[in-house]
């Protein structure tokens, strides 16, 4: 019997890194459910993983709605009976939110991130989690960077990026009985339209950023060497790096180049989890 591709559903995935995850899972065959909140856009997104060789499926899905979220999780169980990873990527990012400044002169509406990027993200792994407890199998995973550990555009963003790494942490204390793993991955820069606008805009504050550009796909493929990593659990709770992972999977981007970790480039690395555990 032939084995079932692995599902997948990827959160904001209408563009920018959730959509280059969608298209690099699909690359391996997998069933993708995207969701976002523009039926073109995550129509378009369907179409180019169903085209890079797996089935995408579009999932209109405000992720500030909770009852939208819930009915995302009912369809993917009545249509699929399992789900095998989940991409938490969505995220309320202000077009002001790389503004110079102090967090109080950018507009109150940059905190929505914590938001639909935070909140989300566990009440999307809080549906996912009874599904794949009873399986006994499954990869929650976070997208996260290195603003969790150090300044980067004022502290919305950078409390985003900590609560996830912490999410993976304490969510894999609570899943590890069950064989089911949690991770946060550190993105690089990527060559989305946002940061290559950011470059042009900007050059000499954001030119050095040109030589590190990660593909949006090459999370996707990280992701990938995850799901399949026979000592996965052993990674569950971390925050990982993608461009260390990148190595240890022999997993370059799609030019070829092994993007640079931060360890090289900042000197910066992910906080570790106390072991104590209170319940």
């Amino acid at each position: 019997m032939a084995q079932r591709p692995p599902v997948a559903i990827v959160t904001g995935a209408s563009q920018g890194a959730g959509r280059g995850i969608a298209l690099a899972l699909g690359s391996h065959g997998c069933t993708v459910y995207v969701t976002g909140r523009s039926v073109a856009a995550l129509d378009a997104t369907a179409a180019a993983v169903t085209a890079a060789g797996g089935q995408g499926i579009a999932a209109v899905t405000d992720h500030a709605d909770d009852a939208q979220v819930a009915a995302l999780f009912d369809r993917v169980s009545r249509e699929r009976g399992r789900l095998d990873i989940l991409v938490n990527n969505a995220c309320a990012i202000h077009d002001r939110l790389t503004d110079s400044g102090h967090f109080w002169e950018k507009p109150l509406e940059i905190g929505n991130m914590i938001d639909v990027g935070v909140r989300s993200g566990f009440v999307a792994s809080w549906y996912a989690a009874p599904v794949m407890a009873a399986q006994r199998s499954g990869l929650v995973v976070f997208t996260s960077a290195p603003g969790a550990v150090h300044y980067v555009f004022g502290p919305a963003y950078g409390a985003h990026k900590a609560g996830v790494d912490k999410m993976a942490a304490d969510m894999a204390v609570d899943f590890r009985e069950f064989g089911v793993a949690a991770l946060s991955v550190w993105m690089g820069s990527l060559a989305t339209g946002r940061v290559l606008d950011l470059i042009a805009a900007d050059p000499a504050k954001y030119g050095r950023l040109s030589d590190t550009l990660e593909t949006p796909e090459y999370t996707g493929h990280i992701i990938w060497g995850l799901f399949n990593d026979p000592e996965l659990m052993s990674l569950s709770g971390r925050a990982v790096i993608g461009a260390d992972m990148g190595k240890r999977y022999g997993v370059p981007d799609a030019n070829g180049r092994y993007p640079p970790s931060v360890r090289e480039t900042l000197g910066v690395e992910p906080h570790v989890a106390h072991p104590h555990i209170i319940r």
